[in-house]
């Protein structure tokens, strides 16, 4: 059972054309502590996927809000495929998901703008082939969609533009783009700059209810953020991560 524990911390203003506010909608996960809070990323990828996972975990060792990967469970084909969220957790995960043109998508549950539990999907499908079958590739997809569970959206999103030297970035060449930079940093430090007066972070027993139509189902035309209102007043927002080459 693995475990890496990871510790976020401030850094200082990244000043760049970038320098705008990048957080998705204000989302973060709700703590009543500043300490000894850890978020656990719950690890179902296979070996292949166990380098950038481990990477990406460590990219988010820089601000005050705890995280630790594991347990794996990655054997378990139907888990991996599924990539049910756990409720207080982030589960990620990899698997064949098809021709569906996107190379991966993060999801987080709401109770307000409080995120409940989330997931990661990594589409072997397109990772498989020669063009994105490359350590640069997984590690920006990666850690991008752990960014998005945090409470990150893009730097920016068109795919020709210059390179930002950030995994939060679209790119058509990950070369330079596959950790965060440190307006990623500041930005969570803002974030997760206040306490709340109550927790979504493992230790939560409510169960979330309901399903939705699935994302590799989704449409490129329709944009890459899709909203689901869930019974029990939950909502799902999930990011995809389109192929650049639009496969």
């Amino acid at each position: 059972m693995k475990r890496l524990v990871i510790v976020f911390a401030a850094l200082a203003v990244f000043a760049t054309a970038a320098s705008a506010s990048h957080s998705w909608g204000g989302y973060h996960w709700a703590r009543t502590s500043s300490s000894n809070v850890s978020l656990t990323l719950v690890d179902s990828v296979v070996n292949t996927w166990q380098e950038s996972l481990t990477t990406a975990g460590n990219d988010w060792n820089t601000a005050d809000l705890a995280i630790k990967v594991g347990p794996t469970d990655a054997s378990d084909k139907r888990t991996r495929q599924r990539c049910a969220a756990v409720t207080g957790q982030v589960r990620v995960c990899d698997y064949t998901y098809g021709n569906n043109g996107w190379l991966g998508i993060a999801g987080i549950y709401l109770s307000g703008d409080h995120i409940t539990k989330g997931y990661v999907k990594l589409n072997d499908t397109y990772f498989n082939t020669t063009t994105y079958n490359t350590p640069a590739w997984r590690a920006l997809v990666t850690c991008q969609e752990i960014g998005h569970t945090l409470g990150l959206d893009h730097q920016d999103e068109a795919f020709g533009n210059a390179n930002l030297d950030t995994c939060m970035d679209y790119t058509n060449d990950p070369t330079t783009n596959q950790h965060p930079n440190a307006h990623d940093y500041y930005q969570l430090k803002t974030i997760y700059s206040h306490l709340d007066g109550t927790t979504t972070i493992a230790g939560s027993t409510a169960a979330l209810p309901g399903r939705s139509k699935p994302f590799s189902q989704a449409s490129r035309a329709n944009g890459s953020v899709y909203v689901d209102n869930l019974p029990g007043g939950v909502t799902r927002v999930t990011h995809v991560f389109w192929t650049p080459l639009g496969e």
